[in-house]
């Protein structure tokens, strides 16, 4: 593994994680986010994990574990991968209180009752906790983004981009309850950056535990997992979230749109 193709993958993980600085950038100049915007950004950004997930990373990993154990083990590896991954990251949900998750967006399609409450200790609680929150998911994606890097650099872009677009909303779910509670960008923006720090740091971490014993089994395991994750994201999380702002249509608009978006970029990869 040479140095340079390690420092791509660094690279992209930096640029997915740091992209939470958008969605807090978008927190501090709205007075009102645009709801429409956000429901078919979202939807957006689940169609880009969905078909990231299921069409690349998928098959990605069936390819790995087939190179070892054949076509019809290597599936069964992958179908138990990818369930694990959805399972881990259903629990992690589960441990994070539904007000503090970083993915239920109440309240951030209307910032301007924020600004009037005097609660402003209950929504530096929020936003903190939303902060660590994004932290604890951010770190896997930090880990996928650099092993998808190692494996095939394009496999890399494409993951590292589907996953800085979802990360624009979790930008804000942190930087806008923060911001209106300390009246400080420069707090809300800290920390933005270090819950999006986390997922160099999952590339740090497999970068000094996977690095010295990875193959193309432990690519596959991966990928698969990851996949699980993302799909998990998307439907239990991004797409309700979208629909919730009461335009359905919109986000499955959105959905689609991601979905080509992606398709199209891939085919312009090949």
């Amino acid at each position: 593994m040479d140095e340079y193709q390690i420092l791509i993958a660094f690279g992209l993980t930096i640029f997915a994680g740091l992209s939470t600085g958008i969605g807090s950038t978008m927190a501090f100049f709205s007075k009102q986010t645009n709801t429409k915007f956000l429901s078919f950004s979202l939807g957006f950004s689940a169609g880009v994990m969905i078909y990231v997930s299921m069409i690349k990373l998928f098959v990605e990993a069936h390819e790995s574990l087939a190179k070892t154990y054949g076509e019809r083990t290597g599936m069964l590896f992958t179908a138990i991968s990818f369930f694990c991954g959805i399972l881990v990251i259903a629990v992690i949900d589960k441990l994070v209180p539904s007000y503090e998750n970083p993915h239920e967006l109440r309240g951030v399609g209307d910032l301007s009752h924020l600004r009037n409450s005097t609660k402003n200790k209950k929504l530096l609680r929020m936003g903190i906790f939303s902060a660590l929150a994004i932290a604890l998911h951010n770190f896997p994606e930090g880990l996928a983004i650099f092993a998808s890097s190692l494996h095939k650099p394009t496999l890399g872009i494409t993951v590292a981009i589907a996953i800085a677009i979802h990360n624009i909303p979790e930008g804000i779910a942190i930087s806008a309850p923060i911001y209106h509670a300390t009246n400080s960008k420069k707090k809300a923006f800290i920390y933005s950056f270090f819950s999006g720090f986390a997922e160099p740091l999952g590339a740090l971490i497999g970068y000094f535990i996977l690095l010295s014993f990875i193959n193309d089994f432990v690519f596959g395991l991966l990928f698969a997992f990851v996949a699980g994750i993302m799909v998990f994201i998307s439907l239990d999380e991004l797409l309700p979230s979208a629909i919730e702002f009461g335009e359905h249509h919109l986000s499955i608009y959105g959905l689609i749109a991601g979905m080509m978006v992606m398709a199209t970029s891939l085919l312009l990869m090949m």
